[in-house]
């Protein structure tokens, strides 16, 4: 089957490759669409932190925001997966440790990540193993572009679990990227006033999904904010999120920065502001598959365009192919 393999920083391309076997617990599912993460870009300019500990290693098939259908089950799979259209987990813990028996797998020491970590191959590519107990039913109101949006609408769903909002509060979200925007979309369907704030030429974008309150760090108002839900890439906007945040609530980073972000804990403390971490999607699947089927959330809009296998790595080396929203999907059976 073709899939697209990263060989070294900046040197990827599609190879033929044995097709993945069924295993005892897993099953080999036909993908169809794939979103393409910044983790990817960083795993392909060689950033990624998972290449400096030792957790991944090139070659690499990345992709972990995957839908599909199921195609072939292994031994002890019930074969009623057969045919059924599926997303799948990221995380895959050791099933043993404490941390996997209290429902925290992913972040299990031990874990593989599709895609990303431990040598598990990811989703850009025509087929992919999965073991059965990561995988989640999309019923058939979740298309295969929303399907695709499930890993990273759990996260952004976790997100806005973690500002623990009501109705009515006042949200801040610094980073209209993918996730940002996702959980904008999450709190508006909470109830919450949500205002996004972005580097300046965002405002159009974000304003054509619905939300009024679109900002740059020059126009933003001195707001009293119930929350905000750092995701941004910019080492700066952390310790801002405390400071803008009133006293007595939270601040939720999502986002990572490629160099260390400083809080002064002071900040925390003195505010009596609670801090939340979110890694992973996995609580958050099922919630952000239940939004989508009601039409609580149409994270449809944020995808740009969809591409073959062909023209990933110019994706990843920067190309922006259409317009509009931050997220490039990838149909791994489509041809130039």
């Amino acid at each position: 089957m073709r899939a697209f393999v990263v060989t070294a920083p900046g040197e990827a391309g599609v190879k033929e490759v044995e097709p993945p076997v069924a295993v005892a617990g897993e099953v080999v599912v036909d993908v169809e669409r794939v979103g393409v993460c910044g983790t990817d870009v960083e795993f392909f300019t060689g950033e990624m932190q998972y290449l400096h500990d030792g957790h991944a290693q090139f070659p690499m098939r990345l992709g972990h925001e995957w839908t599909g259908t199921v195609r072939a089950v292994g031994d002890g799979v019930d074969p009623g997966w057969l045919g059924k259209r599926v997303i799948g987990d990221t995380m895959l813990g050791c099933g043993k440790c404490r941390r996997c028996r209290t429902g925290y797998q992913h972040v299990c020491e031990f874990r593989a990540e599709i895609g990303i970590r431990g040598g598990r191959p990811g989703a850009l590519a025509e087929q992919l193993p999965v073991p059965v107990t990561a995988l989640h039913e999309l019923p058939d109101t979740v298309g295969v572009t929303s399907g695709a949006l499930v890993e990273p609408g759990g996260n952004a769903l976790r997100a806005v679990r973690g500002a623990d909002l009501r109705p009515g509060d006042r949200l801040l979200v610094l980073g209209p990227g993918t996730i940002g925007l996702l959980a904008a979309m999450f709190a508006r369907a909470a109830g919450a006033e949500v205002h996004v704030l972005g580097l300046p030429g965002s405002q159009d974008f974000v304003r054509s999904l619905g939300f009024e309150y679109a900002w740059t760090m020059e126009s933003l108002p001195w707001l009293p904010f119930d929350a905000v839900i750092d995701a941004s890439n910019a080492p700066a906007l952390p310790a801002r999120a405390v400071e803008l945040v009133e006293p007595g609530k939270r601040v939720v980073y999502i986002g990572l920065s490629g160099s260390p972000s400083r809080i002064d804990t002071r900040s925390l403390a003195l505010k009596d502001v609670t801090a939340v971490g979110v890694l992973s999607g996995s609580p958050g699947l099922a919630g952000a598959i239940e939004h989508y089927a009601r039409g609580a959330v149409d994270p449809r809009p944020l995808v740009a365009a969809t591409v073959g296998l062909d023209e990933v790595a110019s994706v990843l080396a920067g190309e922006r192919p259409g317009a509009g929203g931050p997220k490039i999907h990838v149909d791994p059976r489509k041809t130039p």
